[in-house]
């Protein structure tokens, strides 16, 4: 294809746009609402890892020393946790910090210790996991290493935390192929309605010889910029209404502990997702609705 062709082409594109304006428009906001959608059940998996990484992060395991160990014996089974792939980080309780904690639990009544005669605690570690899938796999790994007295966890949290992350995974892929079909559709039809508009010119293209790639080129183009179009005013409308509800729940989301992840922080990924959908669906919506009509038509000139 010529380059004078190809911009020939390119300007019929934009020009379909303006004189199909109330189909285009159309088409703009049913993908919009498809792709703030999709944005808004990307957000909320953002924030919803978040705190499953903040919740994760205070599941720990707790490792007890042989009681009676001495310094060494316990330093080496902090380096042997240590070793772990899957532990994220070891901190040493001493026995003495322990008491000092649990008296502190306690609001300061240190009655029920006050017979004995030593520290019946033993020293300790306090482990946190990278990965809780890897949670019963690991803990028996620590309970194998030598001078491990007990192991304090909570596999049932650790299972449900797994459980909550996979089902929020599972709901927004769902989410994002229901929504992108359906955006693919309405970009589809309106596209074929368009080249309805415009049968005679179609027909005339084919008669004096046009090749398909050519009266295909400017429905593509249309397809494709209303992707991009819909894809930058999905981006501002998502940013905005995430930063309105920010505001309007900061004082509940600040009573829980918990504060949503910055949206400037993804909204590079977001806009190349949005515009990645956009384009694919206005582009191969185009191309969908060409090919069947172009096949439905053939080369018959009709001047219906």
């Amino acid at each position: 294809m010529k380059g004078s062709s190809l911009k020939y082409l390119t300007h019929e594109g934009f020009r379909n746009i303006w004189v199909n304006r109330l189909m285009s428009l159309a088409s703009v906001t049913v993908l919009l609402a498809c792709l703030v959608i999709i944005g808004v059940g990307a957000m909320a998996y953002f924030n919803i890892n978040a705190l499953l990484d903040k919740v994760e992060a205070q599941n720990v395991v707790m490792v007890y020393v042989t009681k009676g160990s001495d310094d060494l014996t316990t330093s080496t089974v902090g380096l042997e946790l240590q070793k772990l792939s899957n532990v994220e980080t070891c901190e040493f309780i001493p026995k003495e910090a322990a008491l000092k904690e649990q008296i502190e639990e306690l609001g300061g009544d240190n009655a029920i210790f006050e017979g004995l005669t030593e520290n019946p605690l033993p020293d300790a570690y306090r482990v946190t996991l990278k990965d809780l899938s890897q949670f019963s796999q690991t803990v028996s790994q620590i309970k194998g290493i030598a001078n491990v007295d007990s192991v304090r966890e909570n596999s049932g949290l650790a299972s449900k935390l797994m459980s909550v992350r996979h089902a929020v995974t599972i709901v927004s892929v769902g989410l994002v192929v229901m929504l992108f079909l359906v955006a693919l559709f309405i970009i589809a039809n309106t596209i074929r309605i368009t080249m309805f508009s415009r049968k005679l010119e179609i027909n005339i293209m084919k008669a004096v010889g046009a090749t398909n790639w050519f009266i295909r080129w400017p429905f593509l183009i249309e397809g494709v910029l209303i992707g991009i179009i819909s894809s930058v005013i999905s981006l501002l409308a998502l940013w905005g209404l995430y930063e309105l509800a920010a505001v309007s729940f900061k004082d509940v989301l600040d009573a829980l502990g918990f504060a949503l992840v910055p949206f400037r922080s993804y909204a590079l990924q977001i806009f190349g997702v949005f515009a990645g959908i956009g384009v694919f669906t206005g582009g191969f919506g185009s191309m969908i609705s060409m090919s069947k009509y172009l096949k439905e038509q053939g080369s018959v000139v009709s001047n219906e």
